[in-house]
């Protein structure tokens, strides 16, 4: 997988055929470098030091038919703090070669793909979180009508390695009707993944292929959509301490029901999930890698995504594995559920004035499985639906409201509990609540200013926190900004505070990014995953391109 002489080869082969191209073939691509000058540094490593992150794609489409992707990255002097040791020098990262023609697909090397929801599968990249957890090997697809199915096998990337486990599957999807009349349908999918792990070292008491099926449903119409998936993972050994155990063997099950309403300004989206042993991986010893790598499925927590500094303190991640920490910490996943409520007020009323309201609810509750646990015996007997230790709820009321053609705002208002001895399986529990006024006024032209205050209420851990931000745009392409937060109540440090200063241009598809301060150690999430970010001060910088 390290850049080598074929690489350059190719590299070079398709900028040198572009150019002879006809007019139905084009050549395409994007860069994107991240880099930190760490002035301080939790991690000594990266004490006064740089490090960067660099990636170049380049694409090359040839007839519509062939598709051609390599994508080689760099980490020079080093990889940014908290990404895989494994990520280091230059090398080639993906490689594929697809092929399409009326309704097959094939592709030969790096595949990204999904089944369903992602419970069984899901890879993909997110270079802010470190994962690129593609499989190399092949995959074929074919899609007519009211039948897709997807074939495919291979081995999982390991940042610059390829993971010892085999992985193959199969996904299908059936369109049981579709009334484009009236906007409704009704499709049923079933899914199949195996995991192949034989380590020649060790003998196990269970098999060395590991087993996933799934089954959804899903229904769709103008104003309403209800899906169902259930999965199941054959037996395996549960990893404690960073060891496979060849005594504590048990499978693994979810079930997932996602429902919604839109109808006269009000939206309605209701999602209970249960997750029993459900993570996987490629690798038995990876289990709960803080860099993601061989994971298999995607299992995002579903809660309210924030947009804010302060509400971004005890995020909850979700908890789908067995874990026997002690006798007073035992766990099997989760179970709960995730409400948003959204509604429109209309213009012209008492409530929406001149220019209406939006208003939007959420609430979210999460709790260990209940049941029988016995740590001596490691086994357990779970109630279905019994909702164990409370790990985290929430419940957030937000407002945004246009109050003249330049001057609009968001009031956001979060109460919320987070277990910190079940989530992270250290000390405590927190109940805070948080409050943010986000300010917008549009100046002249295409000059705007924002600014927002934000304030963290709580008598548990460190205690109350207040913030504030300013962000100034001198134009659409150009725009300054500067926030603060401080811990003024922090009883073992001397109110520690984080302020940073930054700036962005952007032109076409070019963006430019550069920003300097100190950034609060925790976890950083991104679509419901989260990694966790070490404290540093430092000048950061960011260039994104594409072409």
């Amino acid at each position: 997988m390290r850049l080598n002489k074929f690489s350059l080869f190719l590299v070079f082969f398709l900028f040198t055929f572009s150019s002879f191209a006809q007019s139905n073939n084009y050549f395409y691509g994007s860069f994107e470098s991240n880099g930190v000058y760490y002035q301080e540094s939790e991690s000594t490593d990266y004490d006064k030091k740089f490090a960067s992150n660099t990636y170049l794609n380049l694409k090359y489409n040839l007839n519509n038919k062939w598709v051609f992707d390599l994508q080689t990255e760099t980490y020079l002097p080093k990889q940014l703090q908290n990404y895989s040791d494994l990520l280091e020098d230059t090398f080639v990262s993906t490689f594929s070669i697809n092929f399409n023609t009326n309704n097959f697909n094939f592709t030969a090397g790096t595949i990204y793909e999904q089944f369903g929801s992602g419970i069984l599968l899901r890879t993909w990249e997110d270079r802010q979180l470190g994962i690129n957890n593609s499989l190399w090997g092949l995959r074929s697809s074919y899609k007519k009508q009211n039948l897709r199915l997807v074939l495919l096998g291979g081995y999982q990337k390991k940042a610059n390695t390829i993971s010892e486990g085999k992985v193959f599957g199969f996904d299908s999807e059936f369109t049981v009707y579709d009334k484009k009349d009236s906007y409704s349908n009704l499709l049923v999918g079933l899914s199949y993944l195996g995991r192949l792990e034989a380590p020649h070292y060790v003998s196990y008491p269970f098999e060395d292929l590991t087993n996933s099926f799934s089954a959804r449903i899903d229904y769709n119409s103008d104003n309403f959509y209800l899906n169902y998936e259930y999965a199941h993972k054959s037996e395996d050994g549960v990893v404690k301490f960073n060891v496979v155990s060849e005594t504590f063997i048990k499978s693994g099950n979810a079930h997932q029901v996602n429902a919604g309403l839109i109808k006269d300004g009000l939206g309605l989206d209701f999602t209970f999930r249960r997750l029993e042993n459900m993570g996987f991986y490629s690798e038995r010893v990876e289990f709960g890698s803080p860099f993601f790598e061989t994971t298999l499925n995607y299992l995002p927590a579903l809660t309210k995504q924030h947009d804010y500094l302060l509400t971004n303190i005890n995020v909850y991640q979700s908890q789908p594995n067995i874990s026997f920490q002690d006798p007073s910490l035992m766990k099997a996943g989760e179970i709960g559920f995730q409400l948003d409520a959204y509604y429109n007020i209309k213009k012209e009323t008492f409530l929406g004035g001149k220019y209406g309201a939006k208003i939007s609810l959420n609430i979210s509750k999460w709790n260990n499985l209940k049941g029988n646990y016995d740590y001596e015996s490691e086994d357990y007997d779970l109630d279905f639906l019994g909702f164990g230790e409370k790990y985290f709820s929430e419940q957030s009321l937000e407002i945004r409201k246009r109050w003249s053609q330049n001057f609009n705002n968001i009031i956001l208002f979060v109460n919320r509990y987070y277990n910190k001895r079940f989530v992270e399986e250290k000390v405590g529990e927190i109940n805070s609540k948080m409050l943010v006024f986000d300010n917008t006024l549009k100046l002249n032209g295409e000059k705007s200013a924002r600014f927002e205050i934000q304030h963290l209420f709580t008598e548990d851990d460190k205690k109350n926190w207040f913030g504030y931000g300013l962000e100034y745009n001198f134009s659409y392409n150009f725009s300054a900004y500067f926030n603060s937060i401080v811990n003024y109540e922090n009883e073992l440090e001397d109110k520690p505070t984080y302020s940073n200063f930054g700036l962005s241009f952007s032109k076409n598809a070019s963006k430019f990014m550069l920003s300097y301060g100190k950034q609060r150690g925790g976890l950083m999430c991104y679509g419901g995953v989260c990694r966790y970010v070490p404290e540093f001060k430092g000048l950061s910088f960011s260039i994104i391109t594409s072409f």
